[in-house]
């Protein structure tokens, strides 16, 4: 029996910030721990796989849709609570908004994520990062459940190094905790505010994009630099454009197909390859078939 907040067939695309993509096979909405484990075990038993959208940054679904379970967590899985000078949070809260929680409460050291346009799961499970810090650096612990049970773990047991993790697309972070310090409100307020001023000067703000394309090379210059490089900074494929801001971000222009967006990934790490001879690595998710060359 299918549990409680999961539908049949929905639409993806309006759930992604690019835009694009099929429907999933089925879509999940659960609002509790409970409700997660009874979503993933019903997923086992079924023999479907899952993946966690978030707010649907990050990820690009493949045009003939998932044949799975898409997970978006709702409720108390996305609630905000601040203890002392820590912060703990459901998987489902947007990063943004634990940024302005922790700038209320005078908390400083998690300003960074007001870049990273996402949720504090997806942030814990890709080490996301900006401006010089990463998730790592302020997390305490994670839950992180699979139809198998909850393991617990800090940044070492979950393996983060840069924009990794050891948790694996079966496993949900549900609930994570960051250490962070007592500040001035009005001086936090002003990193922010610099930090979102940075950003909307060297990065697409009002075009579709799902953010980040490539993971920078370890050394040298970064993916978007090499891009550009290469010349491809503004290059149209349908109606999917590498931007003339940034050329590590992908714009939808209004009509775009994800084998639009797919063919100018693949077309600029080819490029790149050829030109210097550096492997550049997606950082984008993948969801369903989605074929890269």
């Amino acid at each position: 029996m299918m549990p409680e907040g999961v539908e049949a067939d929905a639409g993806l695309a309006r759930l992604t910030t690019i835009g694009t993509g099929g429907s999933a096979r089925f879509l999940a909405r659960p609002r509790s721990a409970s409700q997660l484990k009874a979503v993933l075990a019903w997923a086992g038993e079924e023999g479907l796989d899952i993946a966690v959208i978030g707010l649907g940054s990050n990820l690009l679904v493949a045009d003939e849709g998932y044949d799975g379970v898409a997970l978006r967590l709702e409720g108390e899985l996305a609630a905000i609570e601040i203890l002392g000078n820590a912060i703990t949070c459901g998987g489902g809260a947007s990063l943004a908004a634990v940024v302005r929680r922790a700038t209320e409460a005078a908390l400083t050291g998690i300003e960074f994520g007001c870049a990273i346009p996402g949720t504090a799961g997806g942030a814990v499970r890709m080490n996301a990062g900006a401006y010089g810090s990463e998730i790592r650096d302020v997390l305490v612990s994670a839950d992180v459940v699979s139809a198998g049970g909850t393991r617990r773990g800090g940044p070492d047991e979950l393996e983060m190094r840069y924009r990794h993790s050891n948790v694996r697309g079966s496993e949900v972070v549900a609930q994570a905790t960051f250490a962070l310090a007592r500040g001035v409100r009005d001086e936090i307020r002003a990193r922010v505010r610099e930090m979102q001023r940075l950003r909307s000067s060297s990065q697409p703000r009002k075009a579709r994009t799902f953010g980040s394309v490539f993971k920078n090379p370890d050394e040298g210059p970064g993916a978007g630099a090499l891009i550009e490089a290469c010349g491809l900074k503004g290059h149209v494929i349908g109606g999917a454009r590498i931007s003339s801001v940034h050329a590590n971000f992908i714009e939808n222009l209004g009509d775009a197909r994800s084998a639009d967006v797919a063919a100018l990934v693949s077309l600029a790490r080819r490029c790149v390859h050829e030109r210097f001879q550096v492997d550049l690595e997606h950082e984008v998710e993948l969801l369903g078939p989605v074929h890269l060359d």
